[in-house]
C-alpha cells in the first residue's frame, strides 16, 4: 500500500516539475523552485528506500512467527500427548485393604 502511495506521489511530482517547467512562477523563481524539486525528488527516493528495507525486515518478522507457530503447534501436541498419558497411566489410587474387601465381594 506504501509503494502504491509513493508511486503515486511521484508521479504528481513529476507532474508539477512539468508543469513548473513549462509555466514558471511569479513568486519564486524557476531555479529555487528547481531546487525544491529535487529536494523532494530526494526525500521520495529516501522513503522509497526505506520502505524496501522495512519490506525486508517484515518478510522476515513473518517467517520467524512462521516458524514459532510451527513449535508451538509441536509443543501444543507433544503437551496433549503427555497428559493424556499421565491420565491413563496413573495409579487408581485405590487402597489395599479396599482391594481385599473388593474380591471378598467378588468371591
Amino acid at each position: 500500500e506504501l509503494e502504491n502511495q509513493l508511486t503515486t506521489k511521484s508521479k504528481t511530482l513529476d507532474e508539477l516539475k512539468q508543469s513548473l517547467a513549462l509555466n514558471g512562477s511569479a513568486e519564486q523563481t524557476p531555479e529555487s523552485l528547481s531546487l525544491r524539486t529535487a529536494e523532494l525528488c530526494e526525500m521520495v527516493d529516501s522513503i522509497v528506500s526505506q520502505v524496501a528495507q522495512l519490506k525486508t525486515s517484515m518478510q522476515s518478522i513473518l517467517e520467524q512467527w512462521r516458524v514459532y507457530d510451527e513449535a508451538y503447534a509441536e509443543v501444543s501436541l507433544m503437551t496433549t500427548r503427555y497428559l493424556y498419558c499421565i491420565d491413563h497411566c496413573k495409579p487408581s489410587g485405590v487402597s489395599l485393604e479396599a482391594l481385599k474387601k473388593q474380591v471378598k465381594t467378588l468371591q
